[in-house]
């Protein structure tokens, strides 16, 4: 199956957000369309689409809700839905993910992510579409894919690449990493976080060069 292959509907009441993935997706090569609403995406035939990207906070509606009706109806519950929303905390992922999510992009996200994301899914759904080049992080299960291999991370790893990976081009100092990824009753050191980091990079060779560092503040991920 080819990009050309896919169906996907974007729901978002953002309307930067909807039309900048609309166009976005279609130089890529998807059939796309857009939905300003939940209702409005019911009222569009969702069963004819592959994949759903999916806004949590809407007007009407919201996400979560639609995910339900869709999730519940024999005609809808096999196509994926990807949420995107600027709820980051894990009880929403957790919550999401419970629905039938497929996987799940925190805002403000960048076009290249969104693209992985929706590969590695169709990628399971429709296990013959060619493995990607790069470095893809599936957050629902937990997986690191480089080029295609599936990368053994431990928890503290995973988290700290799958952040990096969403934000490219932010640096993020030792402390907000500390205080992103280890719980407030952990004490951690600098250390700590470049140990990781060390690691991380020498396991996702050859893009570990892509991490980047900067002296006595932190890393980022550096297209």
């Amino acid at each position: 199956m080819n990009n050309r292959d896919i169906k996907l509907l974007v729901v978002d009441d953002e309307e930067g957000i909807r039309e900048g993935l609309r166009e976005y997706l279609a130089l890529e090569g998807f059939g796309v369309d857009a939905a300003e609403s939940a209702e409005a995406a019911l009222a569009m035939g969702i069963e004819n689409y592959d994949l759903l990207l999916l806004d949590v906070m809407m007007d009407g509606m919201g996400g979560f809700q639609l995910a339900e009706q869709l999730k519940n109806s024999e005609i809808t519950a096999h196509i994926p839905i990807i949420f995107l929303t600027a709820k980051d905390s894990d009880d929403d992922m957790v919550a999401g993910l419970r629905l039938g999510a497929d996987d799940y992009i925190p805002k403000p996200f960048s076009m290249k992510n969104v693209m992985a994301r929706i590969e590695a899914v169709m990628r399971r759904v429709h296990p013959e579409m060619p493995q990607p080049s790069g470095v893809v992080c599936n957050r629902q299960k937990l997986i690191c894919m480089v080029d295609g291999r599936e990368v053994l991370l431990p928890r503290k790893e995973f988290e700290i690449l799958a952040l990096l990976l969403d934000n490219p081009g932010r640096i993020f100092s030792r402390e907000e990493l500390m205080e992103r990824i280890w719980p407030d009753n952990v004490v951690v050191i600098d250390r700590t976080v470049d140990v990781h980091v060390t690691r991380i990079r020498s396991k996702i060779a050859p893009y570990g060069k892509h991490i980047v560092s900067r002296s006595g503040y932190g890393y980022g991920w550096q297209d």
